[in-house]
């Protein structure tokens, strides 16, 4: 390529040269035109190629133009003084111009390199896994780098197991053979070393294309391989090729690093989140079952001391004592349940077509005794049926309510109110008029373990999952849970249920929705 343009340069040339000297124009020395096909062979060819022109454009000048003709001699002395300079001249500016076109050349190599780096890098911070992002950067090594074929693997023990791979639904290539590549100490540069691979890379239908493999390593220690399929007549990659391959190894080591500890760091957190919720979950039941199995034991040893002597209405009280204590240890034994099984994510909700007041009018009547005349239910006709479970339902109901009438205190009006949502949704509202909560704490009322305290007060008395349960129930139904202030004076908590869809074809009327 560099011969064929030094000659065809040299010829066009020499032909504006003969044609310049010649008739008409009769110029008395065109020479300076061999400087153009010397600049012209410099850059595309280099240091030596323009050197080379330049000594063929002096003999080719000295033999076609200089007297006498079509020899190598020179009859005049003072033509000597010319072509000279005509020579030191052309080998000048021929290796200024091939100096200049390597430095051009090197900055556009560089350029590309920094690019291809920036991509890599840029692709990597980006992601938090690098099995998600190494195809991208594979895809990027195999156009800058020369490579036919990238993929990246990762050290399991002796296990080496492929995360990613520019060209996927195909097994990698697999020879006996690979190029290592090879780190050497100070600026040295990294080469590359063939040798054979482990027994267990062999195969019985080998690449046909030279393999090459960079170690990625994550904090010092060998994490993984990038590899690399090359055809066999292009050679070794070049120093860029190698240099750009290196970086990205260390760049994907970096990552992976960086994974690694991640992963760290969340499996400390989980860790201390769980010993923490241990914890709270341990002094909360110790402290909100000993109360009720206090009093439970105080009152039944009460009836059974044969020196206290009772009339009946003290023991209709003592035993009515007894069985609210029951009731409450057993719902906070169901609430601790409900809890595990939430965490364990073994909540399946069975989901069925019901009315809204029908899942409401249970829930009130079992809790008559503990509501009184305070509760007001608020259900209109025309509200759409829902799509949950019942069983969910009335668990987050019930809570609400009990929550409604510990916390808010005697007396105070409890209210459930029934309306339309956002388009095929409807909620359901419980709100009481209590003392309610502050405002910074609303956002923390369905956290686990987590008890409102009061101005210059202690907590709430309660295990503080109550809300929690309601939460992950609604949740596990499609629902969502919103608390906020009451325009009664206290809290409320707002279910968001999905409506059910009636059929377009049979509408129906709000007496048979009802029932």
């Amino acid at each position: 390529m560099t011969v064929a343009s030094a000659a065809l340069s040299l010829a066009v040339a020499t032909a504006l040269v003969a044609w310049l000297q010649g008739a008409p124009l009769h110029a008395p020395n065109a020479s300076a035109l061999y400087l153009v096909a010397v600049v012209a062979v410099a850059i595309l060819g280099g240091t030596w190629a323009a050197v080379a022109c330049s000594v063929a454009a002096f003999l080719l000048y000295d033999f076609l133009f200089i007297q006498p003709l079509y020899t190598f001699t020179v009859g005049e002395p003072g033509e000597w003084l010319n072509l000279v300079l005509f020579l030191v001249v052309a080998v000048a500016i021929g290796q200024l111009a091939a100096l200049q076109a390597e430095r051009a050349a090197d900055a556009a190599r560089r350029a590309r390199e920094s690019q291809a780096l920036f991509h890599i890098s840029r692709t990597l911070a980006t992601t938090d896994q690098v099995a998600a992002a190494a195809p991208a950067v594979l895809a990027g090594l195999v156009s800058d780098a020369g490579l036919d074929r990238a993929w990246l693997s990762t050290l399991d023990g002796a296990r080496e197991r492929v995360v990613a791979d520019s060209a996927a639904g195909s097994a990698p290539p697999v020879s006996a053979m690979a190029s290592t590549l090879t780190r050497r100490p100070g600026d040295e540069p990294a080469r590359w070393v063939r040798a054979h691979l482990s027994p267990g890379a062999a195969a019985p239908h080998p690449s046909p294309a030279c393999l090459y493999r960079v170690a990625v390593l994550a904090d010092g220690k060998p994490a993984g391989y990038l590899w690399g399929a090359r055809a066999r007549e292009a050679g070794d990659p070049s120093r860029e090729e190698t240099r750009l391959l290196a970086l990205a190894a260390d760049q994907l080591g970096l990552a992976l690093n960086r994974e690694a500890l991640a992963r760290e760091a969340t499996a400390a957190e989980v860790a201390k989140q769980s010993e923490a919720l241990k914890t709270a979950l341990l002094d909360s039941v110790s402290h909100d079952l000993r109360t009720p199995l206090a009093t439970i034991r105080a009152a039944a040893g009460a009836l059974l001391d044969p020196a206290l002597e009772w009339s009946a209405e003290q023991r209709q009280q003592t035993a009515q004592t007894i069985d609210n204590e029951a009731q409450r240890l057993d719902r906070i034994v169901h609430n601790v349940l409900d809890m595990s099984r939430l965490e364990a994510g073994v909540l399946r909700p069975e989901l069925e077509v019901l009315p809204v007041d029908e899942v409401v009018r249970p829930v009130v009547e079992r809790l008559a005794g503990l509501l009184d005349s305070r509760l007001t239910v608020t259900i209109p006709d025309d509200l759409p049926p829902v799509l949950v479970d019942a069983v969910y339902l009335d668990e987050a109901l019930t809570n609400l309510l009990e929550n409604a009438v510990h916390h808010g205190g005697p007396d105070v009006p409890v209210a459930v109110t029934g309306r339309l949502g956002d388009p095929g949704r409807v909620t359901l509202t419980v709100e009481d008029g209590g003392p309610g909560v502050p405002p910074e704490a609303l956002p923390r009322l369905f956290e686990k373990f987590y008890r409102v305290r009061q101005k210059g007060g202690p907590s709430r008395r309660g295990l503080g999952i109550g809300l929690s349960v309601v939460k992950g129930m609604v949740e596990a139904m499609g629902g969502h849970v919103v608390a906020a202030s009451s325009p009664l004076g206290g809290l409320a908590v707002t279910l968001d249920l999905p409506a059910a869809a009636l059929p377009p074809d049979e509408p129906r009327s709000p007496t048979e929705a009802r029932s």
